[in-house]
């Protein structure tokens, strides 16, 4: 995704640079400067006609609206998704943990099966295709 997202990067820097150069000469306009003014308006306002052309390219690429808050907030955007691994690594034990309780309820629930039901047990067993005894 690294490569799509280049060029839209580049064009983006592109535009802030061309903003500031901008707002140079505007903050210190001087009649003879009309026509660099000109000029540097008309750059800005074809890297904006390029950067409208290159959405086309990353019109699928979604971002949460959380990833927006964050850069509002004046917060790293990379926070977001650092919290979100750690939330999934966190989930992700809780459901091993899940599953490590029935299984290990499971093989309990065998043994006592097999204790109280023997002949059955060994109907399931032969059902399942497990020679084991539990």
């Amino acid at each position: 995704m690294g490569e799509r997202l280049e060029p839209l990067e580049q064009q983006l820097e592109l535009i802030i640079e061309q903003s500031r150069q901008l707002s140079i000469i505007a903050s210190d306009f001087q009649p003879q400067g009309q026509n660099l003014l000109n000029q540097k308006i008309q750059n800005l306002i074809q890297s904006l006609q390029e950067l409208d052309r290159q959405r086309l390219h990353v019109q699928d690429i979604k971002v949460p609206m959380e990833v927006f808050q964050c850069i509002d907030a004046g917060k790293n955007p990379q926070l977001f998704t650092r919290d979100c691994m750690e939330r999934a690594v966190e989930k992700n034990e809780q459901v091993k943990g899940k599953i490590e309780s029935y299984a290990r309820f499971r093989h309990m629930l065998l043994v006592e099966l097999s204790k109280e039901f023997p002949n059955e047990m060994g109907c399931y067993r032969a059902i399942r295709g497990d020679d084991r005894k539990t």
